[in-house]
């Protein structure tokens, strides 16, 4: 091909500005496939090593004309004191080192590409990142560990089903004027031990250890584009799905956004005090999409090669959100894994949230999983398994929910429990199984047993699933709400307009009942426990605080529905039964009774399962409007849960036979012998 045909093949690849007279020409003779031949670099010294004898730059960028670094006296608004020219090495590899005296400077780089210098960037490796992120600094990571770091250490934990996930934004958390945390925002909101409400209930990391849940899952706190960190006044909002670097912690969640070592020291005291209260952070990790396409750190380091194409050039959008990269590619694959190898050695991250993960390819996920085990084998990583549009990976490569089964290491959302609880997401006024729909009793069973083969579930009447697609339990990530959509209080209020709030309140109950009591592993949305809404915002990603601070009166309002809450992950924790090893267990231990009647579910857990001291444990769920009657065999029974009430160690007993069940409520009996 010459020059000048590789030049807007090229382009029209990389930047989306394919002219249609030469579309089909580089769709024939430059598509993503020549990607396949380029080399790649497995070293973990991309793109800064700091020693006592220099500092060494390399930068991956196998189609650069040229390469150069530049050095800066500040994260911005200064001229760079000096520019060092990169030399190509091995691997597509430019290197180049400098003095040992920058160290407390900043870098950038910037590519010669196409006979035309693009503009600089902190490269897709920078650890640590001044304001806006759009300048790296050199520094020694070992001066950021807070006292006591080397002996820090999350929760161990044997199974991902032992695990109770609590989904929260740092914002949302602790803004609110009654939450009485002082960093509100920041990441230093949950070191702040001590905190209540004007009338005196616990908040912060308190509220959080009163509870019970085993594990936070923190949205995005990696640096991301959207918040502009010199105006933090102006109180912008975001989630953080919109990536910027990877490997680098957001600066508006630290007190001083630009300095570098303040963010990184922050965001691990805020990992350590979670770690002494005995609870695990999970990090919400975006790598399937950029939030800009020709200008991302990965297009100015590598034009083309990070991204899928369609075949007129143009970017695949699978996420949504523009672009969509490119995880089969060897170099993206090897990012991908040692980005989360990075955050597990350097901030002690117990777990990993994947988004829109079916972005990936199985084989990536896999290695994701492998590595990590090998560095700590109480991580474990789950994510979404669906896309957000088409994608050229195949279908059978993606690590979609229905192909759960071909990574043994990873578990999915369960979109079939979610929306036969509570309704469809995506319409308000859609009911499920709580709120008094019919036909939804099948879905909530394949929920129940975590999308495992069991002889009495029919998967042909799955809403979503048609068939049994985890191997494991340990593959079922279970919930009724998250950030996405309306909350569980919003929905509910839209899809029971005439209800009580009190009627309301035992459907939240039920949802979550059913949620927690399944196999697989349970997942709740912050302050859903307090009976939290986002005043019928859907998609709140960038609503005011307004909107999405939880407001911690409602505790005190709501606090029968927080004691709830309490009892039944109390209830989850001490019985292991709700928390079988495997799909064979389910299938034996589970057993449905013969229910005729809508909106009723009815099901015993037999044989000390899991070696729990309860021989049987009954379960009825009533999502009607009326009680209904089920006969329950004659023996001594504690009641834990009964019309609204739960208590782990027992309301009271009973001697079976005929027994009512409330409207939208659960029954829960317990029996040792």
């Amino acid at each position: 091909m010459n020059f000048k045909l590789r030049t807007m093949c090229t382009r029209g690849l990389t930047f989306g500005l394919m002219s249609i007279g030469v579309a089909g020409i580089c769709a024939a003779q430059n598509t993503d496939s020549r990607f396949d031949s380029f080399p790649s670099y497995a070293g973990d010294d991309l793109e800064l090593a700091v020693s006592p004898q220099g500092v060494k730059f390399s930068l991956w960028s196998p189609e650069a004309d040229a390469v150069r670094v530049r050095i800066y006296p500040t994260d911005r608004n200064s001229k760079p004191v000096e520019t060092i020219d990169m030399t190509k090495s091995d691997n597509g590899v430019w290197r180049a080192v400098a003095s040992p005296d920058y160290l407390g400077r900043f870098y950038t780089f910037q590519i010669a590409y196409n006979g035309k210098w693009l503009d600089e960037t902190p490269g897709v490796w920078a650890k640590a990142v001044g304001t806006n992120g759009e300048r790296a600094a050199i520094i020694n990571l070992d001066d950021t560990d807070p006292a006591g770091w080397d002996a820090d250490k999350g929760p161990e934990v044997e199974s991902i089903n032992d695990v109770v996930l609590y989904e929260m934004h740092h914002r949302d958390f602790s803004m609110h004027p009654s939450s009485g945390i002082v960093h509100k925002g920041k990441f230093l909101a949950l070191t702040e031990d001590g905190t209540a409400t004007p009338l005196g209930d616990k908040t912060g990391i308190d509220h959080l250890k009163e509870l019970g849940v085993t594990h936070v899952h923190i949205l995005p706190s990696y640096d991301y584009n959207s918040v502009d960190e010199t105006n933090l006044p102006s109180n912008q909002y975001n989630w953080g799905y919109d990536p910027f670097n990877y490997n680098a912690p957001e600066g508006s969640y630290s007190t001083d956004p630009a300095n570098p070592a303040t963010r990184i020291r922050e965001m691990k005291e805020m990992i350590k005090a979670l770690h002494d209260a005995g609870i695990g952070v999970v990090m919400d990790v975006v790598y399937n999409h950029t939030a800009n396409n020709d200008d991302s750190n990965f297009s100015l380091t590598a034009p083309g090669y990070y991204y899928r194409h369609r075949a007129d050039g143009s970017y695949s959008d699978a996420s949504g959100c523009g672009n969509e990269t490119a995880s089969e590619r060897q170099q993206m694959r090897d990012f991908i894994v040692n980005s989360v190898k990075y955050w597990a050695k350097e901030y002690h991250i117990d777990g990993f949230r994947f988004d829109l993960m079916a972005i990936h390819d199985t084989e990536t996920m896999n290695q994701v999983a492998k590595e990590l085990k090998e560095i700590n084998p109480s991580i474990f990583v789950y994510g979404e398994g669906w896309t957000a549009g088409d994608s050229p990976l195949p279908v059978e490569r993606r690590a979609l929910k229905e192909n759960v089964a071909k990574m043994e290491g990873i578990a999915v959302f369960s979109d079939d429990i979610r929306d036969a609880i509570k309704g469809h997401y995506s319409d308000a006024a859609d009911r499920g199984f709580a709120t008094g729909k019919p036909g939804n009793e099948e879905t909530v069973k394949i929920g129940i047993v975590a999308a495992t083969a069991h002889p009495q579930v029919d998967y042909s009447k799955g809403n979503n699933s048609k068939f049994a697609y985890a191997s494991s339990p340990s593959q079922i990530i279970n919930y009724v709400s998250c950030h996405d959509d309306l909350t569980l209080t919003d929905k509910l209020a839209k899809s029971m307009p005439g209800a009580s709030v009190d009627d309301r309140l035992r459907a939240a109950k039920l949802a979550q009942t059913i949620v927690f009591t399944s196999q697989g592993t349970p997942f709740m949305f912050a302050g859903e426990e307090v009976f939290r809404d986002k005043q019928g915002v859907h998609n709140s990603y960038k609503s005011p605080d307004s909107i999405n601070a939880i407001d911690w009166t409602q505790k005190h309002t709501y606090a029968d529905q927080f004691n709830y809450y309490k009892e039944l992950i109390k209830l989850r924790k001490e019985h292991p039964a709700f928390r079988m090893r495997t799909a064979e267990d389910i299938a034996k231990n589970i057993v449905f009774d013969k229910v005729n009647e809508p909106n009723l579910i009815s099901y015993s857990i037999k044989n000390n399962a899991n070696g729990d001291s309860w021989k049987e444990i009954k379960l009825v769920f009533n999502g009607s409007d009326d009680a209904k009657t089920v006969k329950v065999g004659k023996g001594d029974w504690t009641v834990v849960a009964e019309d609204g009430k739960i208590n782990a160690d027992g309301l009271g007993t009973t001697r079976g036979g005929n027994m009512t069940v409330a409207p939208r409520s659960a029954l829960i009996l317990a029996r040792t012998k």
